[in-house]
């Protein structure tokens, strides 16, 4: 390691200003605070926290057996394997050009308790994960079909499927599901998951707008993109989570190069959005109202909230 700018001899994103993303770190000063969040030893920590989520979190998590006579009997782990002597231990295995010197008494003096440690992990978890999770450059291909390509509802299923495939195979949607447990009762996560949900959504906003533009399309009254998208988000999310919990519930049909995901983004449209130039001007709830009850398109339903 180059002596003169050990830090910058790091690998991404460790080698980055991480002053703005580590916000527990045990310093008075922001001076001080500054100079201990880009020290190549808090990045050692931070390697090594990395690691020990990738390998109990997933994808592939390792799992270890507890009874050797039952296949069902493995170690189901929430912080423990976040532990302070467990982190130091993997710290001594960081790779090049990473410091592997560690001591729970370094540890505790960069962070003044372990739950800041785990805050500010979770923080750079996030931070750094994000570019491999739900990109919208990633899917340029596929949005540039769905603003003018031949076969929209081709181009919905692969975007569901596209979609799901970055929460299910890649590690920060793991993260992120973690962190939700720990956040009941700790501002600092729910700032960090507020501004991570922010930095996701943004650009994903803009493009549906471009994307009801190009097909000459609106959201139904009182539905708005910034609601659309969440919605979106909340579909996504709950298709990833039902399969990782129950893979064999088909949900996902890499085979076909399918999901239920693109099949919930269909639906979304189909209630949420119609045409300009062939809009009844009903809201979602009086358009269902209307289907259930076999209203004539001229008599809008007028629901009353």
């Amino acid at each position: 390691m180059d002596e003169r700018n050990p830090k910058h001899q790091l690998p991404y994103p460790y080698d980055q200003d991480l002053s703005g993303v580590l916000r527990r770190l045990n310093r008075r000063t922001p001076a001080s605070r500054n100079r201990l969040a880009n020290d190549p030893v808090t990045a050692a920590y931070l390697a090594a926290g990395m690691r020990l989520i990738g390998r109990h979190l997933g994808p592939s998590a390792v799992r270890t057996s507890t009874d050797p006579d039952d296949a069902a009997s493995i170690e189901r782990p929430l912080l423990a394997f976040l532990s302070q002597r467990a982190v130091v231990a993997e710290v001594g295995a960081n790779p090049d050009p990473f410091p592997r010197m560690g001591s729970v008494s370094t540890l505790r003096s960069t962070w003044g308790c372990h739950s800041d440690f785990i805050s500010d992990l979770l923080r750079f978890g996030l931070w750094s994960y994000h570019p491999n999770h739900c990109d919208v450059t990633e899917a340029a291909d596929i949005l540039g079909d769905l603003l003018q390509g031949p076969d929209y509802v081709e181009a919905i299923h692969r975007l569901g499927f596209w979609n799901i495939l970055t929460l299910v195979d890649r590690p920060r949607f793991r993260l992120e599901l973690f962190v939700t447990a720990a956040a009941e009762g700790d501002e600092v996560i729910q700032k960090a998951m507020a501004e991570n949900y922010r930095e996701i959504k943004e650009p994903w906003t803009e493009v549906c707008e471009e994307l009801l533009e190009a097909r000459n399309l609106r959201l139904r009254p009182g539905i708005t993109v910034d609601g659309l998208v969440d919605m979106i988000s909340a579909v996504m999310e709950g298709t990833a989570l039902r399969a990782l919990a129950d893979p064999g519930a088909g949900v996902i049909d890499r085979a076909g190069r399918r999901s239920l995901a693109g099949t919930a983004l269909l639906a979304l449209i189909r209630g949420c959005v119609e045409r300009v130039d062939d809009a009844d001007g009903r809201s979602l709830e009086e358009s269902v109202h209307a289907m259930v009850y076999d209203l004539p398109v001229s008599s809008p339903y007028q629901v009353a909230y």
